[in-house]
């Protein structure tokens, strides 16, 4: 039997928006309400199988509503930036899902799903209605279920009219009457003054609707009648306004709402794209689409091409030997993630016409000494595929590796930031090569996953490096093109080994004092829970949001902020709010943040000591953040919370390696808001920089009209906010959570801001057009940042692109800094014969360990050298400190 599920896209995106914690994805875009919506849309179809769909959409403001009442939803805060930008995202995903969406204009989507299920009605066919919204109650109908959504998007009540007469004693048709006398605040429908729900059911149940209450205000008294007589007009009107219309003209017919299963050549890499992992594990899905599947006319990969390739065993390996000179290409296959872990398999070596693989006991074995020689010779170059991971997987094997001349993946990665880690499966499909099998259909997966026979392997494995070769000349051009290769030359591929060296290296930790410090940590959570317990009269899960939201919404009575998939929003930014109001949720924070510190720096960093070095060896990825910042992992030593003491204690485990050497630290200052003083020009900014003021406090002064010692610690710190704002794209919605004020004063503040930064306006506006003629921008170091939605007729999509205009230049530009630093350090330390070691790069900042004969050097070389990074019209200030341990040196 035909099954037609109806969904109300605007209403369960909002949802999904304000129940999801913050998701942002590599690009910089927010994507938890897209997140959220899909789960909840892939759930419905598992558990109802709908043959047929439709997800409905408002199609602009303007609705046959406003035209009898102007204030229609005019309650309504204009919609958050960060949720604007993720519907254009849905109706994609939609689209690549392969289910139908209609929009119409002058209609809202609760007027489409009326329409198409009075016909679906009409015709006997199954529908089921799924909203956050109560008003579609009155769509209920023999054939028709509302499936009312609850705690955020996860989960559902089913109305039919026997529900609806068991909760409300009413029928569907009086759902209207309700919110005809109780109205709805937040479709800014007045109802009946001082009319609640309550009252209304009382109402309807003694005269049946609202022109039956309106007749028989003779037999009520008081207030109540007098409210009703006074407000006739507005309770008619709210009844007329909450109807949904049911004759909306629909150009669709039944054909087009068909929902034949989620499409598995589109989904998987619409869902890759967004980077919902979890979502292409649940439904089994190659996160690539098949070849030649993409669509771009000329770039479809070929067949797999005939190679001479040969599997190298002993025998072989003089014929490898003679013919290395001639090998530039190679692919070193390694499995687990972290390649400070990872199993060498074998490695795959390519000439132009010539192509071998090396297994990993060949290469180990004594007859391949030459072999192993030429991987270590820095002056024999080398191209392959993430050439940093296979520096660490041959290391940790006991080979040198050197001579890292091309890594193209790191050239992908310049070449377009926002396709985050592309494989060489996306590369040959990008640059028309010849036909390369994903690793899932050699390998397996999770699992499944299994070294296949030595003939397999082995042409595999070589096909890689062959792929290399092939890919290296398009490449090299396109950089040639791009004006890219100085930052590929220059800054990338020399700081893809330091990263190595650094990676090798490790730093060491003090194990006896991190397990003390979990001990501490233990003894506070204890007493903290204790605590919480005595205040709160009961014990309970602290760590379950269910029965933490039933203690302070229910028995403590605080104020509801929102509501989530568990129920009560119990996450971080609702109980900020709620510290004030009572001491339990205070000591909740405290509690979370301790437990986490424990959790994942005490017990995650005890897991990570190598057995074998005493040190952590962290993994950084240059491939991943679209600004071209460094991320860290295995583990993530960038995360560490450091703005509270107990955070910062976590630093005092990290250790020099040596005996009587120091750990020694340097951080830029303010280094973005430098570099936009620079790239827009303000006067008012560059002066603060030149003359070496707290850019904060002068932010202040300007913005308030104010004198320095006149500026408070309320104004700095708004003053800061808005800063920072203003380098990361930030909204009036986004000032207004960080501030925790009005979004019309956030508003104001960020036009008082422009007003006084004059020269940052013209910046963000020159940068826009710019970037609307050229597609793209740039940072000082001509790294790019592509931006094809730069001239989309979608606001949104526009919206977001015009912000990454504007913050892409800063933020990569003090991104391309700290690597040059890096760069230059590495050759200072080197030229100068020191023993002094970088170790770590923790955002802004460097960290050393040095003996102490270099101590005073370091300390004026160090900063000297981040500082003269890179030229700019303002200095750039780089803070150095030093100590016993990390802690001791911030």
């Amino acid at each position: 039997m035909d099954k037609l599920i109806l969904i109300d896209g605007n209403n369960i995106i909002y949802r999904a928006f304000f129940a999801m914690p913050p998701l942002t994805n590599t690009a910089g875009q927010q994507t938890n309400a897209v997140y959220g919506f899909t789960t909840m849309l892939l759930r419905l179809i598992e558990e109802h199988k709908p043959t047929h769909m439709i997800v409905a959409f408002d199609a602009g403001k303007i609705t046959f509503r406003h035209e009898g009442y102007e204030d229609y939803k005019g309650g309504r805060q204009k919609t958050p930036p960060e949720l604007s930008e993720q519907f254009p995202m849905l109706k994609e995903l939609l689209r690549n899902l392969g289910v139908p969406q209609f929009e119409i204009d002058g209609y809202e989507a609760d007027d489409i799903i009326g329409s198409i299920s009075r016909e679906a009605d009409e015709a006997g066919r199954q529908v089921m209605i799924v909203s956050g919204d109560k008003d579609m109650l009155q769509l209920a109908s023999e054939h028709t279920t509302v499936a009312l959504v609850r705690k955020g998007v996860t989960e559902v009540e089913m109305y039919g009219p026997q529900q609806i007469r068991d909760k409300y004693d009413l029928t569907p048709q009086q759902i209207i009457d309700l919110k005809g006398l109780m109205g709805d605040a937040s479709d800014n429908i007045p109802g009946v003054p001082g009319v609640g729900e309550k009252t209304a059911l009382k109402l309807l149940q003694q005269f049946g609707s609202v022109e039956g209450v309106l007749a028989g205000t003779d037999e009520l008294k008081g207030k109540m009648k007098e409210k009703l007589e006074e407000h006739a007009d507005s309770a008619i009107m709210s009844k007329k306004l909450a109807t949904i219309y049911r004759e909306v003209p629909l150009e669709h017919a039944w054909e087009d709402m068909v929902f034949t299963g989620i499409r598995s050549d589109t989904a998987g890499p619409a869902l890759a794209k967004l980077e919902f992992k979890s979502l292409l594990e649940r439904l089994s899905l190659n996160a690539y689409a098949p070849a030649g599947g993409n669509g771009e006319a000329g770039n479809e990969t070929v067949e797999a091409a005939v190679l001479d390739i040969t599997i190298v065993h002993e025998a072989e390996l003089p014929d490898l030997i003679a013919a290395l000179p001639d090998i530039s290409a190679l692919h070193v296959e390694s499995n687990g993630e972290n390649p400070h872990r990872a199993e060498v398999i074998g490695i795959g070596l390519s000439s132009p016409e010539r192509h071998y693989f090396v297994p990993f006991e060949v290469l180990k074995s004594p007859a391949a000494v030459k072999l192993r020689d030429w991987l270590g010779d820095e002056k024999a170059p080398k191209s392959g595929y993430d050439l940093h991971r296979a520096d660490l997987a041959l290391h940790w094997q006991g080979i040198a590796f050197a001579g890292a001349a091309n890594d193209v993946q790191l050239a992908a990665y310049l070449l377009d930031p926002t396709e985050a880690n592309q494989n060489l499966y996306d590369l040959t499909a990008k640059y028309g090569l010849p036909r390369l099998s994903p690793d899932e259909e050699v390998f397996g997966k999770g699992a499944k996953y299994k070294i296949p026979e030595l003939e397999i392997l082995g042409n595999h494995v070589a096909r890689k490096s062959a792929t290399v070769l092939g890919i290296v000349q398009k490449q090299q051009q396109e950089l040639t093109d791009t004006d890219m290769t100085g930052l590929f030359v220059d800054l990338e591929m020399p700081l893809s080994r330091i990263l190595a060296d650094m990676e090798k290296q490790g730093i060491a930790v003090n194990k006896e004092d991190l397990i003390d410090l979990g001990k501490e940590f233990e003894a506070q959570i204890s007493k903290l829970v204790a605590d919480i317990y005595a205040i709160c009269g009961t014990e309970f899960n602290l760590n379950s949001p269910k029965q933490l939201g039933e203690i302070l919404f229910v028995k403590l009575g605080l104020p509801v902020v929102k509501k989530t998939k568990t129920g009560y929003s119990t996450d971080a930014e609702v109980l900020e709010k709620l510290a004030p109001y009572h001491d339990a949720v205070r000591l909740i924070l405290q509690y979370r943040t301790i437990a986490k510190l424990q959790s994942t720096y005490v017990e995650g960093l005890l897991k990570e000591i190598s057995p074998d070095t005493g040190k952590v060896h962290t993994f950084y990825r240059q491939t991943i953040a679209a600004t071209g910042r460094l991320s860290s992992q295995f583990p993530n030593l960038q995360n560490i919370p450091i703005r509270l003491e107990e955070g910062r204690k976590i630093r005092k485990i990290f250790v020099p390696s040596e005996p009587g050497w120091s750990i020694l630290a340097a951080d830029y200052s303010q280094i973005e808001l430098r570099v936009l003083a620079h790239i827009s020009g303000d006067e008012r900014m560059k002066e603060a920089f030149v003359e070496d003021m707290d850019i904060h406090t002068k932010t202040a002064m300007d913005v308030f009209g104010v004198s320095a010692d006149q500026v408070d610690s309320n104004m700095r710190r708004s003053a800061k906010a808005v800063n920072f704002g203003i380098v990361y794209g930030i909204s009036d919605y986004g000032l207004s959570q960080n501030l925790n004020i009005s979004r019309k004063e956030a508003s104001q503040f960020i036009e008082q801001y422009f007003e006084v930064f004059k020269g940052v306006r013209r910046y963000m506006d020159e940068i826009v057009v710019e970037a609307r003629k050229q597609g793209y921008v740039t940072t000082l170091l001509e790294r790019r940042r592509y931006l094809p939605e730069i001239n989309a007729k979608n606001f949104n999509l526009r919206s977001f692109a015009e912000r990454t205009a504007m913050n892409t230049p800063i933020q990569g530009t003090a991104a391309d800094i700290i690597k040059l630093a890096m760069v230059h350090m590495d050759k200072a330390l080197y030229e100068r014969g020191l023993r002094s070691r970088m170790l770590l790069q923790v955002h802004d900042e460097l960290v050393f360990e040095v003996p102490e004969d270099e101590l005073e050097l370091m300390k004026t070389l160090l900063p000297e050298v981040m500082a003269g990074a890179l030229k700019l019209s303002v200095p750039l200030k780089a803070e150095v400190s030093y100590g016993s341990n990390w802690y001791e040196a911030k």
